[in-house]
């Protein structure tokens, strides 16, 4: 009977022996495999350091407003961070010149004018664009019908505002369509940020874009009625304006952050287009205290909309060159000597950079 006790143990022991080693292989075979696993959970709550954000300063054309709805949109969304890129928006205003601030290096990547462009081209700068923001032109020239300047040979001997800089050349353009020499035959004044020359009569004729200054007489209590306007369409000297530019050797050594900068851009006037409402509010965290109101803001990307973004335009056309529109634009330059020699087209586009190449 002892025997069997003992030999029973025996075999308890060994039974439980050889669970123990199971156990401890089934252990070592489950350490072995969840370990890799464990590890990328580790890493992914402690990554290893991400490539830090590329910086890249985008120059306004103006002072922070719906007109650039798309750049910040871009950056308040996540666009360019996205993209690998940290964008700094600098705000322009009527004496900054963008082609100054891009070819002297102080900023990557400019909103000017493609007109604008041309004639610093012309004038021996390395520019590109690199996207057709606006396919239309927004300015008009105004008047108050009390002034009795109900035609352009009327504005003769007379002073008529603009901005200066780089966005004064669709209108010297009209005058000369008009026959008027703007360095002889008018005052040509600068125009501010307001419309204050206007309403103070220091101004005869003043330049207005549609999507702003135009309403911003409006919205001060003036009727259309009581106001003459000159539209640039219907004169033949519409000239593209809104367009992103770069200094060509500055696209060499960075073509891929160049291509990534500007799909973010797009990618922003897009969201913009489609929430405006929101778009807007974003806007408005960055526009100067008491300079603006959120109507009038609403106003400006509505009418914005319509220049990115024309009838007929889809998502993927946002920001491309219509051949027809830059031709003309170029001839216009051409035609009333704001350029010496036919424009360079070819060299003055980078189309590669919305082929994304």
């Amino acid at each position: 009977m002892k025997k069997r006790i003992l030999t029973g143990k025996l075999a308890l022991m060994f039974s439980m022996f050889m669970v123990l080693i199971i156990i401890s292989a089934c252990a070592s075979e489950k350490s072995a495999t969840t370990t890799p696993a464990a590890s990328t959970a580790a890493g992914a709550t402690k990554s290893p350091s991400a490539e830090p954000l590329k910086k890249v300063k985008i120059q306004l054309k103006w002072v922070p407003q719906a007109q650039f709805a798309g750049i910040y949109a871009a950056k308040e969304k996540g666009f360019y961070k996205d993209e690998g890129i940290d964008v700094e928006i600098v705000p322009g205003g009527p004496d900054v010149i963008i082609e100054q601030q891009v070819v002297n290096g102080a900023v990557d990547i400019g909103v000017s004018s493609f007109d604008s462009l041309l004639v610093n081209r012309d004038n021996g700068l390395p520019l590109v664009s690199l996207a057709q923001v606006t396919q239309k032109s927004s300015y008009r020239l105004i008047s108050k019908k009390s002034t009795g300047i109900d035609a352009p040979a009327k504005m003769k001997d007379k002073k008529v505002g603009t901005w200066m800089g780089s966005q004064q050349f669709q209108v010297l353009a009209f005058m000369e369509k008009n026959g008027l020499d703007p360095k002889k035959d008018i005052q040509l004044v600068k125009q501010g940020f307001t419309m204050d020359q206007f309403f103070g009569d220091q101004l005869d004729v003043a330049t207005a874009t549609i999507y702003n200054e135009y309403y911003v007489v409006l919205e001060s209590g003036v009727k259309e009625t009581d106001l003459n306007v000159f539209n640039f369409d219907d004169a033949g000297v519409a000239m593209l304006e809104d367009t992103l530019i770069a200094k060509k050797d500055w696209v060499d050594k960075n073509h891929d952050l160049a291509v990534k900068a500007v799909r973010a851009t797009l990618k922003g006037w897009n969201y913009a287009i489609e929430h405006q409402d929101e778009v807007v509010d974003i806007v408005m965290k960055s526009v100067a205290a008491g300079s603006t109101t959120k109507q009038h803001q609403t106003t400006m990307l509505k009418e914005m909309a319509k220049l990115v973004k024309p009838e007929g335009f889809t998502n993927e056309q946002v920001g491309s060159f219509v051949d027809e529109s830059v031709k003309r634009t170029a001839d216009i330059a051409l035609k009333y000597g704001l350029i010496k020699k036919a424009a360079d087209l070819t060299g003055a586009i980078d189309k590669t950079i919305l082929q994304g190449k």
